[in-house]
Formats: C-alpha cells, structure tokens, sequence
C-alpha cells in the first residue's frame, strides 16, 4: 500500500533534530521513501492513498524497552506498597490469570499502548507463548522476552540463595522453544529476546547460557538490574560483590545488554556499563512511583544508550517521557536539563538503539520502516505550538493520539484501534480484575490489607 501524509508538522527524530513545516511523508511497502514540501511530493506521487495531516504533527513510534503487559491485572493497588511489595499476599490478581483472562489483559494493555503512541514494546513474562498470537495479531512491534530464573523457590522463602539445574535447563527449553516458533514472524515484526530475571535470581551458570542463548539466535537480551536494595543486599551477601560487578564476573556485559532500571548503580558500575555501551531501560514513571531516580545522565556520560520503559501496571508512554523529564531535574536540581527534546530522544531514537534496531527504527527518515504517530495539535493544552516538541513532552496526553502507523500499516485511525474490540476487552478485563483480587482476598484472610475493595464492578 501506497500512503501520503500530506500537510502536516513532521518532527523527524534524525540527529539535527529537524522539524518540517508544511511537509509530507510518502510510504511504500512499509518503508518511508521520501518526505519533503507537500505540494512537491503530491505531484511526484499521485497514485497514492492521501491522508489529510493538516493541524497534526507525526512523530516516530514511541519505543518501550520494558513492560510486563498482564501486570495492567494490578493497576491501582500494587503501585502504593513499595518493591518488592509488602502486601504479604503468596501471589498478585495477575498471578490468578487464566489462560484466556491474560489474553484479555494482554489485549488491555496493548490498547493503551497503542493509544499512547507506542509502535514498539519489549514483553517480558512467564509463560508468554499463551499470548503470543494476541500480542502478534494488534500490528504491534515486539520482542518476546520468556523470563528466565534457576532460583529455588522453596528454599528463597527461608532467604537461603540455593540453584536448581532442573530449572535452568527447563528455562532455556522455554526461551529456545519460543525463538524457535516466533522469532521473524509477521515479516520481521515479531522478534525475540533473551530474558533472565534478575542478578540474585540467575546463577552464574545460567547467566552464561543466557548470554550464549543470545549469541546463537543473534538477539539482544535483558535483566533487571539495581532495581531495589534487597536485590544489592542479596548479591553483596551471596556474590560479596555488586550486582553489576556480577554480572561483568560472568562475561554477561555487552552492547547487546538491556539493563531495566538501574537505580541504585554507583560509579564503578556505570563505568562498567558504558565501557561495554550496554543500553538501559529508565522505567521513571513506575521509578518515580516507588520514590527511586536512576543516575540517567551519569549512564549517558559513561557511554550507556539510555531508552524508556513502562514497567508494570501501565503502558502509557506519554506519562513515561513527561516522568523522565521532571524525575531527572529533581534529581539533577536542575531547571534546564534534559530538555523536552532529549527525552524525546530517549522514547525514539535512543531506545532503538537499546533494542539494537536504530538502523531500521526511531526517527523518521528514508528508508526507515514507518513506524510513527500522529496528534492532533489542535487542543487549548498544545497551542501556541511556538516549539512544537516541548508543548507536546510538558503538555501532551495520549488521546491526544489520533493515528498509529506500524510497518507502513494503520494500527489505529482517527483514534479507532484497528485490530481490538475495545469496548469487549475493558468490560471484561474490568470483571476479571475485580473477580480475582477478591479471591485473592478471601483466600488469604490472615494477609493485612488496607484497602476495601468496592462491591463489583463499575
């Protein structure tokens, strides 16, 4: 299919950071061909679809570096009570998913991702071939990650750090089995991605198959990283060393490393990290949540690719830059830095070159692939759109999302997502939700919880 965006505001995400005025955009199978003076591109290609972009500005496809999509399960309860939780229940709503009710969660989240601006997400979850085919058929770009741990579960409950062989050889059967089945699917657009959990988690034996897991697929892969103290405490205690220095132990660092979070890293971390160009994931809006801000532009300085993350219990990219921007200014002290267009950066460009896909994503030039958005700029909350990028990051919500393009096909239009019946999907993610946080509940009634769940749904 052949499409002109034609009069509109382009913001091209390129190096210069260059903004075209009165310019369209010409897409060819999927590929952005041209994009120059709207008047001169009409002439040089009358033969394609034209879409009206007057009043709106497209973007590049917001790019997430880390989610837990059934985690949306969780929303409005698990954001308050600190990492990891102190609610003492022995699993979360998300843990009572059926098979069919993570698929609707799955397709809840993805809703919101889409109408956030959101192209391309980074998956990581248990069990995640039960929702492939969901995640695949919303025309969203994903990198399927299976999460991956040999811990044993039995005796972490009592704080003792013990392996299991059994488990890790069980994990990495998962993880190939999924590559196997879905990696290059839909034309490139599903991908996978290797996924152990996290340092205390992982022994040094599965850390180096993980890494020899991604070497044999040739994908990138991930952990959490210096996501909470008990994490550093529980390393320096089995490792005697942090959980960076670990991870760099057991040749796990490279440029093909996603580390999500990164929170409490110190100097000799960050230098390792940038030594080895690893990218991270800076979840800050669920990082704000929880009262912890990563040294962002410290893991910039030492040479980290740095893209944005949603985490868990929502998928609104939107929020995530705006948190990015205030997050690392209360952390800096700083009036002025970053600015709205490096954030920007982070959401596009920057985690395209965390996911090790900047060649092909993040920025609106020739001959990449058109993953992008579009807002209607036309909102008392946007105008005057004197500096179109910093109304947009300041003042920006996600239904101001009109239009979603992935690969050159429309995965929303005219706010309309294409591949989900929303209405279906929110009625009954609303019932599942209530059904299984009050079983949760009832079935533990010796767990304190200081909420009163409301009688049923909405």
């Amino acid at each position: 299919m052949k499409y002109l965006i034609r009069d509109s505001t382009v913001v091209t995400g390129s190096l210069n950071r260059l903004v075209l005025y009165k310019s369209a955009i010409f897409i060819q199978n999927g590929i952005i061909q041209d994009i120059g003076e709207s008047l001169l591109l009409e002439k040089q290609y009358p033969s394609a679809t034209r879409i009206d972009g007057t009043g709106k500005v497209i973007f590049p496809g917001l790019i997430n570096c880390h989610t837990h999509l059934l985690a949306t399960a969780d929303k409005g309860i698990l954001e308050d009570f600190g990492f990891p939780t102190t609610l003492k229940f022995p699993t979360t709503g998300r843990g009572l998913l059926d098979q069919d009710e993570r698929n609707v969660f799955a397709s809840l989240a993805c809703i919101e991702a889409i109408k956030s601006g959101t192209t391309t997400l980074l998956e990581i979850s248990n069990d995640i071939t039960e929702y492939a085919q969901t995640l695949d058929s919303t025309g969203l770009r994903v990198f399927l990650g299976e999460n991956m741990n040999d811990v044993d579960d039995s005796k972490l409950q009592e704080g003792i750090f013990e392996y299991s062989s059994h488990k890790r050889d069980t994990a990495i059967g998962k993880a190939s089995d999924l590559f196997d089945n879905w990696d290059g699917k839909s034309n490139g657009r599903i991908k996978g991605f290797v996924a152990p959990h996290a340092p205390e988690t992982v022994s040094p034996e599965l850390l180096r198959a993980s890494r020899d897991l991604a070497e044999k697929y040739r994908l990138g892969y991930t952990i959490h990283l210096s996501q909470s103290y008990k994490e550093i405490e529980a390393i320096k205690r089995i490792r005697g060393v942090l959980p960076t220095h670990y991870l760099f132990a057991n040749e796990f660092l490279s440029d093909r490393l996603v580390a999500a979070h990164c929170r409490y890293v110190d100097s000799s971390e960050m230098a390792l990290l940038g030594q080895k160009n690893a990218g991270i994931s800076h979840n800050a809006a669920i990082g704000a949540r929880r009262g912890a801000a990563a040294p962002i532009g410290e893991l910039l300085s030492s040479g980290c690719s740095v893209g944005l993350g949603s985490d868990n219990m929502a998928e609104d990219m939107v929020e995530v830059m705006r948190a990015a921007l205030f997050h690392e200014r209360v952390r800096r002290n700083d009036e002025m830095n970053p600015q709205p267009e490096d954030v920007l950066e982070w959401g596009t460009i920057g985690g395209a070159r965390t996911l090790g896909i900047a060649d092909e994503l993040g920025s609106l030039e020739k001959g990449k692939k058109a993953d992008l958005f579009m807002i209607d700029f036309r909102k008392a909350h946007l105008v005057p759109t004197l500096r179109i990028v910093s109304s947009f990051i300041h003042n920006g919500i996600s239904s101001d999302v009109t239009d979603v393009m992935v690969d050159g096909k429309w995965v929303m239009q005219d706010s309309s997502i294409k591949s989900i019946n929303e209405a279906k999907v929110i009625e009954q993610a609303e019932e599942i939700g209530h059904r299984v946080w009050n079983q949760l509940v009832k079935e533990n009634p010796n767990v304190p919880f200081p909420i009163n769940l409301p009688p049923g749904p909405l």
